[in-house]
């Protein structure tokens, strides 16, 4: 996993955190590299789960996105908001 300089994954909470290793594993098994892009820092809609650090952004793989996508959907569960955004995979924890 490689985390974007000046991306700080130290202030995420627990249940968010430890997806981190999961979503690695998927990207690996992929040959994909896991590159984490944005935690709370950045721009983010108002109420954004990034400003109260249960979400994380990743690079896009260069292929099998969609499948990637399913695949993290399916290892985290209901609890996990994940997003295929047009340059970026969103993945956030809500347990409402």
């Amino acid at each position: 996993m490689l985390i974007k300089a000046g991306v700080d994954i130290t202030r995420l909470h627990r249940e968010i955190r430890r997806s981190l290793n999961k979503v690695e594993d998927i990207f690996n098994k992929y040959d994909e590299e896991l590159i984490i892009t944005s935690t709370f820092e950045g721009n983010h809609s108002t109420g954004s789960l990034h400003y109260a650090n249960e979400a994380y952004d990743t690079r896009l793989p260069k292929y099998n996105r969609a499948e990637i996508k399913q695949e993290i959907g399916d290892a985290l569960g209901k609890q996990f908001i994940i997003l295929l955004e047009v340059n970026h995979i969103h993945i956030g924890y809500d347990p409402k």
